[in-house]
């Protein structure tokens, strides 16, 4: 390949800039997406496609809705840009709308809807810290996180005194498990072989727990959570409710089950828990079954893996809504584990933003 002249570098450098000059605008306009991907949930827009199982014309659909037809066209024009949502014809030469794989996750109801979530980190509660996340990485001792700067008091605290926003955050957790523990339960069954009872930690209202007992219903499940969560939480067959605080004990259990709880908390933090989980368990055959993302660069998964960025925004919304909160490489989850007194772990991928993390005293 022979050397580039100063033209081709001048063009090559003018795209540059050109494609440079085109991206600023997502960034500027960012918050754009998110905002009117919860107006579409609001609305509604996904529920009434999917009952209606037909395409529904704008007049139908405004109708149904009660909304503003020309503000709700331009609302589904954006969307549709993006792929959320599809524009068809009838045979009258009439524009209609149907549903996409994209919008259906925005259904308020469905087993694998993403709604709830979208509505939790859309929610003022939610967005407020992220106006103070450089005060943060500038607070060299971390003694400023972005969640207390803004509501004066962490998460857990806030949840614990606000029952609105802590069904907000029951119900984001639910949404993850109804997508995350399905992948587990297909893409490594056989972790839950010989488990007769399992406690999962930090369980919110018992949705993934719920989801294993179906599944392997020889396993007696214990959901186990702050009070004020545990309390609440709707009955299910093969699940006992119990409040209490990970840090100072969790109920005996074959195996413990943690997932996505351990990246709100620092490396101490997590150490304390993974010690209590490792007192629940037996200590010849028990076992501390973690999902969490694993995040770094050849950690297994293909390189083209179209979740392999959502660790690294996961990560950014730790650093916003924890005090020490972080996803971990896989270097950092030995380093805990060892620390916690687990002798051995397996890491598996499967088809979720998580991984599954088995650790073994």
């Amino acid at each position: 390949m022979g050397k580039e002249t100063n033209g081709e570098a001048r063009t090559r450098e003018e795209n540059q800039d050109s494609q440079a000059q085109a991206d600023i605008w997502k960034y500027v306009f960012g918050f754009t997406e998110m905002a009117v991907v919860k107006c579409a949930i609001e609305l509604g827009i996904a529920d009434f496609l999917e009952s209606n199982q037909q395409p529904v014309s704008l007049n139908q659909l405004s109708v149904a809705l009660g909304c503003c037809s020309s503000s709700l066209y331009r609302v589904l024009r954006f969307l549709i840009n993006r792929g959320i949502f599809k524009e068809t014809s009838t045979g009258n030469g009439e524009i209609s709308y149907v549903q996409t794989p994209l919008s259906r996750l925005l259904r308020k109801e469905g087993e694998n809807s993403m709604a709830a979530f979208v509505l939790f980190e859309s929610s003022p509660v939610m967005l407020a810290p992220w106006h103070n996340l450089s005060a943060r990485v500038l607070s060299k001792e971390n003694t400023v996180p972005a969640f207390d700067a803004a509501h004066g008091k962490d998460v857990w605290k806030f949840a614990e005194t606000d029952p609105g926003y802590n069904n907000l955050l029951n119900n984001a957790m639910a949404c993850d498990a109804r997508v995350s523990v399905p992948a587990i339960i297909n893409g490594c069954p056989e972790i839950f072989k010989g488990i007769s009872s399992l406690v999962d930690v930090g369980g919110g209202d018992g949705t993934a727990l719920r989801i294993l007992v179906e599944a392997f219903p020889w396993i007696k499940g214990i959901n186990f959570d702050l009070p004020h969560v545990a309390s609440v939480a709707p009955h299910s067959n093969g699940v006992q409710h119990v409040g209490g605080d990970m840090f100072h004990y969790v109920p005996k259990a074959d195996a413990a089950f943690i997932m996505w709880v351990l990246h709100d908390w620092g490396d101490g933090e997590c150490i304390q828990i993974l010690k209590k989980c490792g007192e629940a368990i037996p200590k010849d055959t028990g076992k501390v079954i973690i999902v969490e993302a694993v995040i770094e660069k050849g950690d297994g998964r293909k390189e083209d893996d179209k979740l392999k960025d959502v660790g690294l925004m996961l990560d950014m919304v730790m650093m916003a809504h924890t005090s020490n909160g972080k996803e971990r490489t896989a270097k950092e989850w030995a380093y805990v584990l060892s620390a916690a007194g687990f002798s051995r772990h397996t890491i598996n991928h499967i088809n979720a933003v998580q991984s599954v993390i088995q650790a073994y005293l």
